[in-house]
């Protein structure tokens, strides 16, 4: 499925964890949006442009099992994440419970705003590597006291790239009158997402990863009895709007002012892409390819599983611990010298070589990382072993 692609046939390219890559079919889909912006901007922003983002939000309400008037689109999940830290009702020596392999710019977010409130962003330590999901949420749990308030967790994590046992910590959570926020960035189109199930209070997930979609287009569900907890970051027409909608959340956090809003409308396409490419059987065969590769890139870097490898804790990405002072540099060498687009991610004291499959890689691609981190091992110290 390469040619469905515009990605650079002269890259290696295994990181679509970090931004996706949008399929052609999508993209013209996209293009399609832009130019009817531009041919009657006043209809397609004021007038038009509310119907399509209804039609779209309703698809994405579809498919991932909503009420597409609990759900709205957002740039990115980081700024669906600070509207709800921002208005999160945090007194002093309040705590979330969350666990120490967050993605940084989420821990940044609650950070800020507990320490704005006096509270406590609790950061309980997992250990790894995983080895059941009981294992995990004991620990997990061993973090809450009295002044808990909510528990805020990804769903898959970034720099470790393990699934996590959200819907058991959600149910965990809801029985002790906890307030529970996930952060599925990298769960749409990658597992199956279904809210009515899980259960989350707050669920933003992006649909520019594995939902194939351009760039800026993510996503904030909030249950609806929560939704007039929080405010919009930008106060606009929606707030007192003489038009209202049947849903001040929507019109409140959907009407930000002037902005290009085709990226949100592509997700119709999206969906019928993927249901078009029998995504699931494709997936699987992502995740065997991931599987099949593990233990010799654990063999070659002196290294160890995050996890069991199962599709439990595994998708479509896998995270190899690696020994390097330098990250910075060996991804660039990696980029530069062998092209081959993967991140290497520092996490606390540890790093992690990360690399994510989709349709269009291969066992070649892999090789191609195999062959490069061989070479560089005999001829630098960037890693050690």
């Amino acid at each position: 499925m390469k040619d469905l692609f515009y990605l650079n046939p002269a890259i290696t390219f295994l990181n679509f964890g970090s931004f996706g890559a949008c399929p052609k079919p999508i993209f013209e889909d996209y293009q399609k949006w832009q130019l009817e912006l531009e041919y009657e901007p006043v209809q397609f922003v004021a007038v038009n442009g509310l119907q399509y983002l209804k039609q779209s939000r309703e698809a994405l309400a579809n498919y991932i099992h909503c009420d597409a008037n609990d759900v709205v689109y957002t740039s990115n999940p980081s700024y669906a994440m600070s509207i709800v830290a921002k208005s999160f009702d945090l007194k002093r020596g309040d705590e979330i419970l969350t666990n120490n392999l967050e993605y940084g710019a989420m821990d940044y977010s609650w950070n800020y705003y507990c320490e704005k409130a006096s509270a406590v962003y609790k950061r309980q330590p997992i250990t790894l590597p995983l080895t059941t999901k009981e294992k995990f949420i004991e620990e997990f749990f061993s973090g809450l006291t009295a002044n808990t308030k909510a528990i805020f967790i990804s769903q898959i994590t970034s720099t470790t790239a393990l699934i996590f046992p959200v819907k058991e910590i959600c149910e965990i959570a809801k029985s002790k009158g906890l307030f529970t926020i996930v952060d599925g960035a990298h769960v749409p189109g990658h597992i199956d997402l279904n809210l009515q199930e899980l259960k989350a209070d707050v669920y933003t997930g992006a649909c520019h990863k594995w939902m194939l979609t351009p760039k800026g287009c993510s996503f904030l569900y909030v249950k609806k009895e929560h939704q007039h907890l929080f405010d919009p970051l930008v106060i606009s027409w929606g707030f007192k709007n003489p038009l209202p909608s049947e849903s001040k959340f929507i019109d409140y956090h959907q009407m930000q002012g002037t902005r290009d809003f085709s990226a949100f409308l592509t997700v119709p396409k999206a969906i019928e892409f993927l249901n078009q490419h029998n995504w699931k059987e494709k997936s699987k065969a992502c995740h065997e390819l991931v599987i099949k590769n593990a233990q010799r890139f654990y063999d070659l870097l002196g290294s160890y599983a995050l996890s069991p490898l199962t599709n439990e804790f595994v998708g479509q990405m896998l995270s190899i611990p690696i020994k390097t002072t330098e990250p910075m540099k060996l991804q660039r060498l990696l980029f530069e010298k062998y092209n081959v687009e993967i991140p290497v991610m520092p996490h606390a004291d540890q790093v992690y070589l990360r690399y994510s499959i989709n349709v269009f890689n291969t066992q070649h691609d892999l090789d191609v990382l195999y062959n490069a981190v061989e070479d560089i091992l005999k001829t630098s110290d960037l890693i050690k072993r």
